[in-house]
């Protein structure tokens, strides 16, 4: 295994450099969005200043800007193993785009017909489908996460599946625990029960390579902003699915795929970031010395940041587990550090999570507390919702010295506020 070349991969991404009165920046916001290298800013750029036109006719601009959009579908039908670019969706936001699904396939669907939600996923893979129950009269059944496992348990799963079973809705990690679910074997239960399945993706694609086609789920959805892109979400349909599907959309547009999901006019200029990003991905692979397709060097490039980001998250949590009082959220066991993104949550007894951040966002070290919007995840665990965790996350342009540095700012934070109670 080669050296991650840290350097290297910080020294494209400019905002990594900036600082404020002279004061460093650490960056471990990266759950909520990470920052994007100099090549994705200069797509959105060049596509603007180059390529700015609407889609359909037949002069430079519009012919070029097609090609941009064109582009990004099967960048990112390489970036999630599809089979098709026409299987892309490409549109505002992850939750923006479920809400449209959500509705889409509603049509499909009549009362006393049964989904199943769980209680590990973001809002965003919840509300839409309980609203499309509560408008439709569909039964909704939770499935729980495992809290000895942070993962949600093939046999719950099962036990809640019945022939009125129409969709499961799962998350492939949790933007709160970091807990990456067996997605594979959760898919090929529900679906031997007829149900479709949908994945939330958004948490795990900036820390391990997506295959849809090994999955066997139906749907899959991600944000570009999670993985070094620009603010977009991206939903993969199969094929033989969404080709059978009805969306709600303008009587005169396009009936294509996957045109007739992707509703008004698209954000070119976004797009172009987004090949930009998944680029990114193939650059990295490339000088790991990978030399095969964009996908094989993706590939590679997930070999290899996972290769880096997991001790880091090793770090992290020992650093952690040494504060008592402290709880951590989630998978701590370094040999099950594979079922887990680097993404840490934790609660400090008798201290408000917001003080703890407060304190260290004023060295300019960024990170969030709250639910995130694991709402289902808080209350399972009985955490107060206007409270939540500290949350920590980590992306692979990190390192080792911002982590000590980050620990050392919690211990002694968490040390004042103590002194500060007594």
């Amino acid at each position: 295994m080669m050296d991650f070349p840290i350097e290297a991969v910080r020294g494209r991404f400019p905002a990594l450099s900036l600082t404020d009165k002279g004061r460093r920046r650490i960056y471990l916001d990266n759950p909520a969005g990470t920052q994007v290298p100099q090549a994705v800013a200069d797509a959105v750029s060049r596509c603007l200043l180059t390529t700015n036109a609407n889609l359909g006719g037949y002069f430079e601009t519009t012919v070029a800007a097609q090609a941009v959009v064109d582009e990004a579908h099967q960048a990112m039908a390489d970036f999630l193993g599809a089979e098709t670019p026409e299987e892309i969706i490409i549109g505002a936001n992850m939750t923006t785009l479920t809400y449209h699904m959500s509705r889409t396939l509603g049509r499909t669907m009549k009362p006393g017909d049964e989904i199943i939600l769980t209680r590990m996923d973001h809002e965003g893979n919840v509300s839409p489908w309980l609203q499309l129950a509560e408008d439709l009269g569909l039964v909704v059944h939770w499935l729980p996460f495992d809290e000895k496992s942070w993962q949600v348990e093939e046999a719950t799963l099962a036990g809640l599946l019945s022939e009125k079973t129409r969709l499961v809705a799962l998350n492939y990690a949790s933007n709160l625990t970091g807990s990456i679910n067996r997605v594979k074997a959760l898919t090929a239960i529900a679906s031997n029960a007829g149900a479709l399945v949908y994945v939330d993706a958004v948490q795990f694609a900036t820390h391990g390579l997506i295959d849809v086609k090994d999955l066997g789920c139906d749907f899959l959805i991600c944000s570009a902003y999670k993985f070094f892109g620009p603010h977009m979400g991206i939903l993969w349909g199969r094929r033989d699915v969404i080709d059978g599907l009805k969306p709600y959309k303008c009587r005169c547009s396009s009936n294509g795929l996957p045109e007739r999901f992707e509703l008004g006019t698209p954000q070119i200029e976004l797009m172009a970031g987004l090949t930009a990003a998944v680029d990114y991905f193939s650059g990295l692979g490339a000088a790991a010395g990978e030399g095969g397709s964009r996908r094989r060097k993706i590939a590679k490039a997930f070999e290899v940041s996972i290769a880096y980001e997991n001790p880091l998250a090793q770090r992290l949590i020992d650093g952690l587990s040494d504060i008592s009082g402290l709880t951590i959220h989630g998978i701590t066991d370094p040999k099950r550090l594979a079922e887990r993104v680097p993404t840490v949550s934790f609660t400090v007894d008798g201290i408000v999570p917001e003080t703890i951040v407060r304190q260290m966002n004023a060295e300019n070290i960024f990170l969030w507390s709250g639910h995130n919007y694991a709402w289902e995840i808080v209350h399972q665990l009985g955490i107060p919702a206007e409270h939540g965790v500290v949350r920590i996350g980590i992306a692979h342009y990190n390192t080792a010295a911002e982590i000590d540095e980050t620990l050392e700012s919690v211990h002694r934070v968490i040390a004042m506020l103590r002194q500060q109670r007594t």
